[in-house]
């Protein structure tokens, strides 16, 4: 929304134009207003910031003359960026001249504040993560999923960081068996680069099963080194899962990209890298549970199967006996339908002479011996 600005009214006095304060003020700020958002250079000094403050005070000094240059930003803004700044560093600020009217206060009102060279250092970390994601360092298929019960957890933080007790700390709470093997090392400033490299190298060499790289918060200077190429494939070629907590949520490092996890804040990389004792405790027990059902169960099958064999045991003689009844019943009937006994009893005879059977008629005169069902008795032929 564009600021109408009121116009700005002299008074005649002796045939001249003379503006009051208030109005000569009114219309330069109105002018000023009209400048454009500019960068400027300086160094530091005179940094007032105070928690009950909506704004932050600071004066911009050219280094080469002195030339003083007031500055204001509101406190969200500066404290969002995170800088830390000190009196004496160099920064570039952003932002717009004002002029207080009420009391004639020329000021830069800051919009962005970067410290001097942060653009070459932004420039080159993109340069560099193309370059490592064009050779594969941040795909998501180089990641290794965590162990999950890991025999040993390497540490790599400062000597004495509140990074380290938090993650210690996360680790012990949720997994008090663990061991955790810390490598104590620099996590900023020119020694850092070599010294994270070296304790990765020598964590892996102890054969630890997962490393967690963890870091506090810090200006962007302070994580440079998290962000160094060297450290970066470190990481990537690690042999073993590494977790990368470096800084706050917000901040990515490099390392971040190329790490196998990344946890917002170095607790959270505590209880990513072991699992939560009691869940095992009651995963076990819900397993015992349904082991021990499931053996009842069993139990309980075979006990109805031998129940079973065992009146089909108990019945199989009897059962053989009844065949075996019948059978001899069968034959019995089949032996007496073909006896001659049977026959007979039918109302057939058993004609004989001299013993034997008669099949053809004898002569007459002959003595015959007939057999019948009830008895025998003689006979000659006519």
């Amino acid at each position: 929304m564009e600021k109408v600005q009121a116009k700005v009214q002299a008074t005649e006095v002796d045939g001249r134009k003379v503006y009051s304060v208030r109005a000569f003020n009114a219309g330069v700020a109105g002018y000023i207003e009209r400048l454009p958002t500019i960068w400027v250079e300086g160094e530091v000094t005179e940094l007032r910031r105070q928690e009950r403050w909506a704004s932050v005070f600071l004066t911009l000094k050219d280094p080469e003359d002195g030339a003083c240059l007031p500055v204001q930003m509101q406190r969200t803004q500066f404290d969002a960026l995170r800088l830390e700044l000190r009196d004496g560093e160099r920064v570039h600020v952003y932002g717009r001249p004002e002029l207080y009217a009420q009391r004639g206060e020329f000021k830069l009102k800051a919009l962005s504040i970067e410290r001097y060279g942060l653009g070459a250092h932004l420039a080159a970390l993109e340069q560099l993560k193309r370059t490592l994601a064009a050779e594969g360092l941040f795909l998501a298929e180089r990641k290794r999923p965590l162990p999950r019960i890991p025999r040993l957890i390497g540490l790599v933080t400062g000597n004495d960081a509140a990074a380290k007790r938090d993650v210690l700390t996360a680790i012990t709470t949720r997994f008090p068996p663990a061991h955790v093997l810390v490598a104590e090392t620099y996590v900023q400033g020119p020694r850092a680069v070599t010294s994270i490299v070296a304790a990765l190298a020598e964590l892996c060499e102890r054969g630890v099963d997962v490393v967690i790289l963890a870091r506090g918060g810090g200006s962007f200077e302070d994580l440079l080194p998290f962000s160094d190429e060297r450290v970066v494939r470190a990481v990537a070629a690690s042999p073993v899962p590494v977790v990368s907590a470096v800084g706050h949520e917000q901040d990515t490092p490099l390392c971040d990209l190329a790490a196998d996890v990344r946890a917002s804040t170095p607790s959270v990389a505590g209880r990513l890298v072991v699992p939560d004792l009691n869940e095992l405790r009651a995963a076990l027990a819900r397993a015992h549970t349904g082991l021990a059902a499931g053996a009842r169960r069993v139990c309980e099958r075979r006990a109805e199967r031998l129940g079973v064999t065992h009146e089909r045991l108990s019945r199989a003689p009897l059962l053989a006996l009844e065949r075996r009844r019948a059978r001899l019943d069968g034959t019995r009937g089949r032996l007496v339908a073909l006896s001659p006994r049977g026959t007979l009893e039918r109302g057939y005879a058993i004609v004989r002479a001299a013993g034997e059977v008669v099949k053809n008629p004898p002569p007459a005169g002959t003595g015959l011996e007939v057999e019948v069902a009830a008895g025998s008795f003689g006979a000659r032929v006519e």
